[in-house]
């Protein structure tokens, strides 16, 4: 029995609630961004679960097959990489979808084999592709679009970005102004009511 997109919604929020999701209303915690907030998500107990890479891989599809045709999916590492690794597991079966990371810092020997330059790896990524981009938990989304700058400068055409979750606090914001969809596939406010 296959699990629809919207059971596999309902279920993600629940295990993100459970397995990701702290509150500290008295001492806020300090993000990613430098920004200080009430409300953290650690995303990677929800990517290495089995049942939540299966919800994952079922919600993440669903946004590439609306988008229609994708070349590649990646993102900056570390969030993005094991959620290219459910994307391109849960591929459907003769899918050509190929992978690829996005080093934060790029070192001297990534790309030899495959061509990409210094800090794109994984699977080739050629001029003209059409690239999805993969994150965890979006904030302002000023990574995953110093990501996407370098995806375009390579001849890229980034259709979107996927992310588990939208803290909705500027990400789809800044993502709209870059020209690029933001889909998170669950919002902060499904998380904490708020």
């Amino acid at each position: 029995m296959s699990t629809t997109v919207a059971e596999a919604r309902i279920r993600l929020i629940d295990r993100v609630r459970n397995l990701a999701y702290l509150h500290s209303p008295d001492e806020p915690f300090t993000l990613a961004s430098g920004r200080q907030s009430r409300h953290f998500f650690d995303m990677k107990p929800v990517m290495m679960n089995p049942e939540c890479a299966h919800l994952l891989g079922v919600l993440i599809h669903a946004e590439i097959d609306s988008l229609g045709a994708v070349d590649a999916v990646g993102g900056l590492e570390l969030g993005a990489v094991p959620l290219t690794g459910i994307a391109i597991a849960k591929a459907a079966k003769g899918s050509t979808l190929r992978g690829f990371m996005v080093r934060k810092e790029p070192k001297g020997r990534g790309g030899r084999k495959t061509g990409n330059p210094p800090g794109i790896e994984g699977s080739t990524i050629r001029s003209g592709d059409r690239v999805v981009l993969l994150e965890d938990v979006t904030t302002t989304g000023g990574s995953a679009l110093k990501a996407a700058q370098r995806l375009q400068e390579m001849g890229c055409d980034v259709a979107a970005c996927i992310t588990i979750l939208d803290r909705q606090e500027g990400g789809a914001e800044a993502f709209a102004a870059a020209g690029i969809s933001l889909r998170p596939l669950i919002l902060r406010s499904d998380i904490t009511g708020e």
